[in-house]
This record gives C-alpha cells, structure tokens and sequence, in this order.
C-alpha cells in the first residue's frame, strides 16, 4: 500500500493532503474544537508521512510557516502581558511573592523530574548492548558543528546573570533575548505602578496591546490543525517509522517518564496540594499540550499556553502573563528528565558503572542546565554535553552518542517539550490558587474554549 501511494508522487500526495486540509476546514466550520482538529491533523499527516516517504518532505515549509506565525507572536506577546500582569498586582510586594513561590516550585518539579528520569533509564538500560559508532557518522559533523558553536558561546554563571540586563531593550526584544525581555518587563511595569496617575494612560495602552497580541494568537492558532499536519507528514516522511523503532528503549524510557510526571507529579500538585480535578485540567490545556507536541517548542507554545490558562481554568491574566513567560524559560522537567536518561544511556554505552555520587552529579548538573535551556526544538540535546563529562565520558565520545540520538531527536523533543508546557500550566495554577488569583468557578465547572483565544 505505501509503495503504491508513494508511487503517485507529488501529485497523489498534494491531493490528499488538499483533501486532508478541506476536511479540517469543514470541522472547523462545525465547531469541532481546536485540539480535535490539531490532533486529527497531527494523525493525519503523520500517516501520509509514512505512507508517501521522502515526497511528503514538500509540506515541511507549511509546517514551518506556522511556527515562524508562533514565534512571531512571543516576544510582543511576552512585553504586554508580562508588563500588563505586573501593572494588575497593584501592588509590587505581591510581585515578590508571587516570584518566589514560582521560582521555588519551578525547582521541586524539576528536581523530581531529574530523578525520575535517572531511575527510569537505571530500569529500561537502553544503552545495554548498544554500538557507540552505530548510525553516529551520518550525524557526527553537523552534531561536532553544533557544538563547536555552542562551545564558543561558553559563558560564566555570573556572566549568564549579567546577560540578563539588556544593555538595549530593543535589540534584546529584536534579537529574541527571551530573558532580558522578561527582566525589562517586570521592571517597567513596576515602574507603571510606582509613577501612579503619571503613567495610568501609558498602563491602560499596555493592556489593551496585550488584549490585540492575544487576539491575533487567536488568528494564527486557526491554522494549527494546517500547521501541525504538514510538521508531522514530514518527519515521518524523512524518517519512516524506523524513528519508532530505533532506540526504541529510549523513547520508551523517556515518554513513560514524562507520563508519569504529567500525571502522578502534576497531578499530585493539582488533585491533592490544590484540590482540584486533575482530568478538568488536562481538558484545560489540550490545545497547548497538543501544540507543544508538534512543534517541539515551550517557547512557540507560549501563546496558547497564556490563553489556555487564563481562558480555560481561570487563572488571573496577571498570574498567567507572569509566572508562564517566566515557565518557558526556566522551567524544562521534560529536559531534566530527558538529559538524566541520556546521561545513564551514555554511560550504559561506554561500560561505565556509576556510582551514588555521579548519579546525585547528574542530576545537579542536568537540573542547573535545563533551566539555561533554549525553548526551541532540540536544544536540550547539546547541553547533554555538559552532563555526559561529569562522570568522565570524553568530547569525542559524548559526540558519538549525541549523534546516534540526533537523527530521532524529534520525536523525543515532542514529548519532553509537552511536559515541560505541562509543567508550566500546572505551577500557573498551583501560584495563582495561593495568591487568590484563581477563578475556581471557571475552573470547576466553566466551558472549555476550543477556539483559544476568542
């Protein structure tokens, strides 16, 4: 059947996908919600991805359209709503609050991610029985490419810390520095708060520049089902299923931890700390988790994830425009869990037999690099790096075993990156129920907008 399909061409595979694309537009006409369609888009292009092969490929820059609209979205996106969320505290001493119980449980959720991801590798043992040379020279170059860049990027913790203040805040907006942005917002919305009458007009202009922004995620999001079609057509044209069976241990080993964090770690947090139904939560975020599973980014997510939350379980847009922004940054459980794997994955491979001590140095050094980690696609494999030479593993072999991972990433990104969204909604959640920020009438028993945002 796929070699007959595969055999129609391009022709045979742009009429179905035409044919795919007018389906989703008839389910969107009869109200179908969006994360139905993102998912039915998602199937569906994943399927004539295995069944056209390389050929499907040709929908890849549809795909990359719409996360380029995303993108575009982040850095207005994060400015307003981040500046507009501060400006509705009201009251700065509710910023540092709010801040440290965000910070804090940013960094329980993450550190039993790391452990869990340590214990699920020592269980799976996908390294066991492993070549290191296997399918890593197709990769080795543009893997060593990478890294030769990213080593000269090196930089110092204190370093890091300064980079935080922009020395222009418009290059860092234009440059997409996510953090300098998120520092220059908070900033200037206390800034608002403190002139008081003096600055009100310039507030109430934020706001409803953030209202707008929000609108147009709206607009964008109505292609997603499109977007996330052509994303999977192509990665499981390029890469067939072989991407589901090669190392198959790790991405079982990786998807069983990230389910067990979204379900028994947030889950806990959201049924038993907050009180709250877990399962109205998930329904909540379906649109975010699902397009955090297709495009692989925290940070392309990011504008779903706000209206998702505010919309769906009645988190205060204050909450939402402060602790989310901040959540795409620092907060990468899926990373954690991801980089303690790969670091016993490695260490299965090589024949090295940790110990408690390389274990516990795992899991600080794969925590400390999560949170510098970039919320793009793929970016947390390179950081591996930094985990694998804890226990001794050498640069030449740390490439070798980042380049037999580097051609199936993808689909261990989409996992890892659903939970680290996850993740975010979740603490969003857990903060705004502490600060009295949380609308549980929403919550409990509002209607699920499916058309995040209206």
């Amino acid at each position: 059947m796929a070699g007959i399909l595969a055999g129609l061409g391009a022709w045979g595979f742009w009429i179905l996908a035409l044919a795919a694309f007018a389906g989703l537009f008839v389910l969107g006409r009869m109200n179908l919600p969006l994360w139905a369609r993102v998912l039915i888009g998602l199937f569906a292009g994943g399927l004539l991805g295995y069944l056209f092969g390389e050929t499907a490929a040709q929908a890849k820059p549809i795909g990359d359209a719409f996360v380029k609209l995303i993108r575009m979205l982040i850095v207005p996106l994060i400015f307003t709503t981040l500046t507009a969320g501060v400006i509705a505290m009201g009251d700065p001493k509710k910023l540092g609050s709010l801040g440290l119980r965000t910070i804090l449980l940013y960094m329980a959720t993450t550190v039993f991610a790391v452990t869990l991801g340590l214990i699920m590798a020592v269980i799976w043992r996908p390294g066991i029985g492993l070549d290191m040379e296997a399918g890593a020279d197709a990769a080795s170059a543009a893997v060593t490419a990478r890294l030769e860049a990213a080593a000269g990027a090196e930089r110092t913790v204190v370093q890091q810390l300064l980079d935080v203040i922009p020395a222009n805040p418009l290059a860092a907006m234009v440059e997409g520095d996510i953090l300098a942005v998120i520092f220059f917002s908070i900033l200037f919305g206390v800034a608002i708060l403190a002139s008081g009458e003096g600055a009100r007009s310039i507030g109430r202009g934020i706001e409803s520049a953030a209202e707008a922004i929000l609108k147009l995620t709206g607009f964008v999001m109505a292609l997603a089902p499109y977007g996330v079609f052509a994303l999977m057509a192509w990665v499981l044209g390029t890469q067939g299923l072989a991407v589901l069976v090669n190392l198959g241990k790790l991405a079982g080993a990786l998807y069983l931890a990230c389910a067990f964090q979204i379900l028994f770690v947030y889950g806990f947090l959201v049924r038993v700390v907050l009180r709250l139904p877990f399962g109205r939560f998930l329904r909540g975020i379906l649109d975010a988790m699902s397009t955090a599973y297709s495009t692989a980014s925290s940070s392309a997510t990011l504008p779903v994830t706000i209206s998702n939350v505010s919309r769906n379980l009645g988190v205060h847009k204050s909450v939402a425009g402060s602790v989310l922004p901040l959540g795409a940054t620092i907060n990468m459980d899926g990373t954690s869990i991801y980089l303690g794997i790969v670091a016993v994955f490695a260490a299965q491979m090589v024949g090295i037999d940790l110990t408690l001590g390389q274990y516990v140095g795992i899991a600080v050094t794969a925590t400390a690099a999560s949170i510098g980690a970039a919320g793009i696609p793929s970016a947390s494999l390179f950081l591996a790096v930094a985990v694998l030479q804890t226990f001794g593993v050498t640069i030449e072999q740390a490439v070798a075993v980042i380049a037999l991972v580097f051609p199936f990433d993808r689909l261990l990104d989409m996992m890892r990156t659903t939970t680290n969204v996850t993740g975010d909604a979740a603490v969003a959640t857990a903060v705004a129920k502490w600060e009295g920020e949380l609308d549980e009438e929403v919550f409990r028993h509002g209607k699920v907008d499916a058309t995040v945002p209206a």
